[in-house]
């Protein structure tokens, strides 16, 4: 038992590299964001470390990519069946590495099982198809097929806000598409990751499968530099900002990229929207996960004929999200990742309120944490409204119709999800067709995602897409197969 109060798995000491585990020379302490305790210490790994993991992982390819499908689907629901048993004690831990909330640690554990089981579904439907090769004279008498191949070792890059789903997200669609997997966990959080790993690999030792199918390297961006830039690796799959994932793939190239990265996700309230459930969005879409998550509404875009009636019920209701100890289940609201997060959430908020904006609610620390808080016309060039807060902030501007408002989303270097409420199907066409995000939500908070769908953004919210069938597809190459029958 920790002195935060938790109980944390005991887990090996060292590196999950290679077929065994390697020590590391220094630890650091993991610690619990609501007061600072101390949940662990945390193995710390080296460029030294990331080369072993490099050298094991491309060894391993061969083997992996050999495995049949029956095993790959079998690993992946070994696994589920793993950390299904284990949920409890992974909520528990969640709570401790990240000070999410009960509520926020429970959906993530949820989610994560399903990842898993889903994407082991998906490995009956990696196939390909034939090419009618005489539709061209030079082609006649010949057969083509083409079929999909692993791509190759993959890096995976976790964020801090959700690592056990984010590394499920990198670890389980390589482990379907016939990949070894090299996962490097955000250094605040890197527990849940740890434990996944050793659970992956008492399961590809129980289906026949190296042990180097996942490897974990933890450590500085030296360690990530080391492992998207060697060119051993055909792909890198990053959660986390923009400004480090515009970085990654500049380092990576020519290597394959997936980059889901920030935004600043929009809620558009249209004139005939119900304004109850728009205010229900905003209250659930921009303050799970604390706030720390890409697509947690931070723009409200309001139409000016219900932006006061609007206003009014989200102040009334704003005090609902009651802030305190995430190991609370009425806590809604605890602090951020680190002391240094929250300082800058600060500056931000000052600076909205010296641009002009009004502080309708919160804009203040309480137990530590960064209260719920509502900006009121910020101005657009005030970091609140153009960049990630990534934080329980919320900023409302008002716009005349329906078209401002989609200009206002557009408006915009990011492009991850949007949503808009309305009773017009119309305005929803309209919405989904010229929105240029990712996703578009309608009626529902942009933070919406299902583990199935294609997830991923455009501008600089990142390229490529999430999601077993897709993630997969990302991994995999074709292989075009040219018979001339003798």
């Amino acid at each position: 038992m920790d002195s935060a109060g938790f109980a944390v798995p005991d887990l090996r000491p060292g590196l999950p590299i290679g077929d065994g585990w390697m020590a590391a020379e220094t630890t650091a302490p993991v610690v619990f964001p609501y007061d600072g305790s101390h949940v662990a210490e945390a193995p710390v790994g080296s460029v030294a470390h990331a080369e072993a993991a490099l050298e094991a992982g491309t060894a391993a390819r061969g083997a992996v990519r050999r495995l049949t499908s029956e095993a790959r689907r079998a690993i992946l629901l070994d696994v589920e069946a793993q950390l299904r048993e284990r949920s409890d004690e992974f909520v528990d831990l969640l709570i401790a590495e990240t000070g999410k909330t009960r509520a926020d640690c429970e959906v993530e554990a949820t989610r994560t099982l399903f990842t898993w089981q889903a994407t082991a579904e998906e490995v009956a439907h990696i196939h390909g198809e034939t090419v009618p090769l005489d539709l061209q004279a030079s082609g006649a008498g010949m057969l083509g097929y083409w079929t999909r191949k692993p791509i190759g070792l993959v890096v995976g890059i976790a964020g801090f806000n959700a690592p056990l789903l984010l590394a499920s997200h990198k670890i389980a669609p390589s482990i379907a598409a016939g990949c070894p997997v090299i996962c490097k966990p955000a250094p605040a959080t890197p527990l849940s990751v740890l434990w996944l790993a050793e659970l992956v690999r008492e399961a590809a030792r129980r289906h026949g499968a190296p042990q180097e199918i996942v490897q974990v390297v933890t450590g500085d961006a030296d360690v990530g530099r080391a492992l998207v830039t060697d060119p051993r690796v055909a792909a890198v799959s990053f959660t986390g900002s923009a400004e480090v994932g515009h970085r990654i793939a500049r380092d990576a190239a020519p290597r394959k990229v997936l980059l889901e990265l920030g935004s600043n996700a929009a809620l558009v309230v249209d004139v005939d929207a119900d304004l109850d459930k728009a205010v229900d969005a905003v209250l659930r879409g921009g303050f799970y996960f604390n706030g720390q998550a890409c697509i947690a509404v931070q723009r409200v875009i309001v139409c000016a004929p219900v932006r006061e009636e609007f206003v009014a019920r989200l102040s009334a209701r704003i005090g609902e999200l009651t802030v305190g100890d995430p190991r609370d289940p009425a806590t809604r609201i605890a602090p951020l990742i680190d002391a240094a997060s929250t300082r800058r959430v600060l500056d931000w908020i000052d600076e909205a309120r010296g641009a002009g904006a009004t502080v309708a609610h919160g804009g203040s620390v309480v137990d530590g944490a960064v209260e719920p808080t509502v900006l009121l016309d910020p101005p657009e060039h005030v970091r609140a409204w153009c960049e990630e807060i990534f934080a329980p902030v919320v900023a409302v501007r008002t716009v005349p119709d329906l078209t401002a408002a989609l200009e206002l989303v557009n408006r915009s270097r990011y492009g991850l999800h949007a949503s808009v409420f309305t009773r017009s199907l119309a305005t929803a066409f309209a919405a989904i067709e010229e929105l240029d995000v990712g996703g578009v939500v309608i009626n529902e908070v942009p933070g919406f995602r299902s583990d199935i769908m294609p997830y991923g953004g455009v501008k600089d919210s990142g390229i490529g897409r999430e999601g077993p069938r897709f993630a997969i597809e990302e991994l995999t190459v074709t292989r075009m197969a040219v018979i001339r029958p003798e």
